[in-house]
């Protein structure tokens, strides 16, 4: 229970406005928020995909949700008055690498903007103690080191996703300098690396393009396979930002931007990965490698978690083997009728306990 002493009681009767409640990371953001009873807002646009984790697990009717854009400041900032937040995190964003370069207006308009109208409502709410903004280990100028990127190094970002989420940075420290200094509102980053875990269906995604083949009686088909990311499952890096906001609370002189990422063997290859995934599944699973040069994606991405580590006192809690077995359960589990719900709840209390 060392990585959970931090927080166990802290979101108790916290009221919570979480954008981007919708999505995948949002959706565990919101039942790992309800586990530790808080009273949440959420703010986002309807799910993107026909199957999804909010509707299937039901979120709609757990919490107070309000259906918007975050580009839609009267609505957002309505909505965000009505709930009167003590703690806002903001999620809500364009979270796709290949979407970004088919729709860069829509991108930044939804990263950057959406994350100045959001950061200029708080300044108007007089209860908001942190503001916690989640970018991405993308943000960093790709150089392709092989070592990890730390919070100091240059931010950058080759595709529209990748610098629309640098800008994202860059204009939470510009109204943090400029509106919030002498508040006692804290305003936060947050940069995670690749997240993995069940009831993912999004498009061009590995996990969930795995899944679809499977379902389909197909070969999965991976385009970079020897690409490095720092995979982690989505209750370690979720975990990790509830652990930075209950840190934040008490330690008002910390660093403001936080790197949440995994121990180095869960930085690896996606053939790597998808290999392991094949083996924990069985029943003749089995890929192939099928080029796309279309688009640039970085070929090599590692995260430096020392910052977080040494002044908050965090460590992922999942390795790579759990974390594909916590996968191919959740899937298999629902493919056989399981409900959503209950397979999260179950996976929430065990990390929990860890």
């Amino acid at each position: 229970m060392e990585n959970m002493v931090a927080y166990d009681d802290f979101f108790k009767g916290k009221r919570v406005f979480l954008t981007g409640h919708t999505g995948f990371k949002g959706s565990w953001m919101t039942l790992l928020l309800q586990a530790l009873g808080a009273e949440i807002t959420g703010y986002a646009l309807s799910p993107d995909q026909e199957q999804n984790l909010f509707d299937s697990a039901g979120l709609e009717k757990r919490i107070y949700s309000h259906i918007g854009d975050i580009q839609d400041f009267s609505a957002l900032q309505d909505a965000m008055k009505k709930a009167d937040p003590e703690i806002v995190i903001h999620m809500a964003a364009q979270p796709l690498v290949l979407e970004s370069y088919k729709n860069p207006l829509y991108t930044y308009g939804t990263n950057v903007m959406g994350t100045a109208n959001l950061l200029e409502v708080v300044r108007q709410l007089p209860n908001v103690d942190i503001c916690l903004n989640i970018t991405t280990d993308k943000v960093y100028k790709n150089n392709e080191w092989l070592w990890g990127y730390r919070e100091t190094d240059t931010l950058g970002g080759h595709d529209p996703y990748s610098n629309s989420k640098a800008c994202s940075e860059l204009v939470t420290q510009s109204y943090r300098d400029s509106f919030f200094t002498d508040s006692s509102t804290i305003i936060a980053t947050a940069r995670a690396g690749n997240v993995i875990g069940g009831g993912d269906w999004a498009a061009n995604r590995l996990v969930p393009d795995f899944i679809r083949s499977i379902q389909s009686g197909e070969q999965v088909v991976i385009r970079s396979p020897k690409a490095v990311r720092p995979w982690q499952h989505v209750l370690d890096c979720i975990g990790g930002y509830l652990h930075l906001i209950s840190k934040l609370s008490t330690h008002k002189k910390t660093e403001t931007s936080f790197n949440f990422g995994p121990e180095d063997d869960n930085i690896r290859t996606v053939e790597s990965l998808i290999n392991k995934v094949c083996k924990a599944w069985g029943e003749s699973a089995s890929y192939k490698i099928e080029g796309n040069d279309t688009f640039h994606e970085a070929g090599l991405l590692r995260l430096d978690i020392s910052r977080a580590r040494q002044e908050l006192g965090w460590k992922p809690k999942w390795g790579m083997e759990k974390t594909v077995t916590q996968i191919v359960d959740w899937y298999k589990a629902f493919s056989e009728g399981q409900d959503a719900l209950e397979l999260c709840q179950k996976q929430i209390e065990e990390f929990l306990q860890h």
